[in-house]
């Protein structure tokens, strides 16, 4: 246990930032489902918006710090790729 009370502040704010972080990424997980139910339901329209939405809040935690950069940027194009797959049977 923290004995100084410079650690015990720390130590307040680290189950602060802790409880935070996670919510966040929760919420991320949550945008990156979402955009995956709209592709199987082969809705072009609702996976292009739930795309844009993902992108916006993966790359805002990926600014904050919560996820490497380069995790951001695999995420989404992944996402990406398979948007255009489903864009191109559209099409077809």
């Amino acid at each position: 246990m923290a004995n100084s009370p410079q650690a015990r502040k720390r130590a307040r704010q680290n189950v602060k930032r802790r409880a935070r972080n996670m919510s966040e990424r929760a919420a991320v997980r949550t945008y990156i489902k979402k955009f995956y139910k709209a592709l199987e339901s082969n809705d072009l329209e609702a996976s292009q918006e739930s795309f844009r939405v993902a992108c916006s809040k993966i790359d805002r935690s990926a600014r904050k710090g919560l996820q490497h950069k380069n995790k951001a940027a695999r995420l989404k194009s992944r996402m990406n790729a398979r948007l255009k797959a489903l864009a191109a049977d559209g099409s077809s």
